[in-house]
């Protein structure tokens, strides 16, 4: 009798809520299985879930030493999404598993996103907006985006993406990354800056670096003392890279002109009075999931898996 083949167990709501992604999937592993919760899954919940998997596609849920020991047949994680914060990779290698992951998939959605936040705060779009809903007419145009300074902090995939879309509206463009972006910044025009420059003189500071030890809380009460009170904040790389108690304060003190966030340190967030500050426009963690980043994100995941277990998936999509 025909082996079924691996068993593969996808948990990312986006990909499981998508009869397209499903049937490519069903398409190349017969013995699938979908988490159809509309939520992802953590703990004993997801150790339950995924006990027979021998390939696991997952998105936020988090893979670490205590899933890996209750997984005994897992040979390989596939990633979806562009982040790592959430898998313990050497808890992988300790456990002999695989890590199919691919950077700067949804690149160009967090990108788009980042933009239309900056427009919106220089124009007052959605203090103005907010207004208008409550009856109130305030007929402030703000600023125009053209001409004012931005500070990209972190220029990988994203940030050097934001860079591109911005090369249209005349900004000054400054960069700040651990990596040299030299090549990168000569053939955009982009000024390479230190941290400190970029905090103290940027008119609009966008965050696009990972979540680790270095970055968490980077953008404290500290840091925002030497930003201008006429900056912009827009925080769409990961919550914990901003401290909410410290922008909240500096929201309601004045102490900062507007921000914006799509990602919080968690979700969905609680603190209903930091939601509640006029000058911060934010959303729920869509920066990556237009329906064009999903399918890629979802599709590269699923390559790796094609490859790990040796189907063909890129050419029998694309034919």
């Amino acid at each position: 009798m025909k082996s079924p083949g691996p068993m593969i167990v996808v948990t990312p709501p986006p990909i499981c809520q998508s009869e397209t992604l499903r049937n490519e999937i069903t398409g190349l592993f017969e013995n699938t299985v979908f988490n159809d919760k509309d939520r992802y899954l953590d703990g004993d919940e997801l150790v339950e879930f995924c006990r027979a998997a021998d390939g696991l596609l997952v998105g936020r849920d988090a893979i670490n030493e205590k899933i890996l020991q209750a997984l005994p047949h897992l040979k390989i994680v596939a990633k979806y999404g562009v982040g790592l914060d959430t898998v313990d990779e050497q808890a992988l290698e300790k456990h002999q598993v695989a890590l199919g992951w691919t950077a700067g998939v949804n690149r160009r959605s967090v990108a788009e996103l980042t933009l239309s936040f900056m427009l919106g705060l220089c124009h007052n779009v959605f203090s103005g907006g907010f207004a208008l809903k409550e009856n109130r007419w305030v007929k402030d145009g703000g600023h125009q985006l053209q001409g004012k300074t931005v500070g990209i902090i972190g220029c990988g995939h994203i940030g050097r993406e934001v860079v591109r879309l911005l090369k249209p509206f005349g900004c000054r463009l400054w960069v700040r990354d651990i990596e040299d972006r030299t090549d990168f910044c000569r053939t955009t025009g982009a000024e390479a800056k230190n941290f400190e420059e970029v905090i103290q003189g940027a008119d609009i500071i966008s965050l696009h670096v990972p979540l680790t030890d270095e970055t968490r809380f980077m953008i404290n009460s500290k840091v925002m003392r030497e930003m201008k009170p006429s900056a912009f904040l827009i925080n769409t790389s990961r919550g914990a890279v901003v401290e909410p108690e410290a922008l909240k304060n500096a929201l309601l003190e004045g102490r900062l002109a507007g921000a914006a966030l799509d990602v919080f340190t968690q979700e969905p967030p609680e603190d209903r009075q930091l939601l509640a500050c006029p000058q911060l426009m934010v959303t729920p963690h869509i920066g990556g999931n237009a329906l064009e980043a999903i399918e890629a994100m979802a599709r590269s995941a699923i390559d790796h898996l094609a490859q790990f277990f040796n189907r063909q998936y890129k050419k029998a999509r694309n034919p």
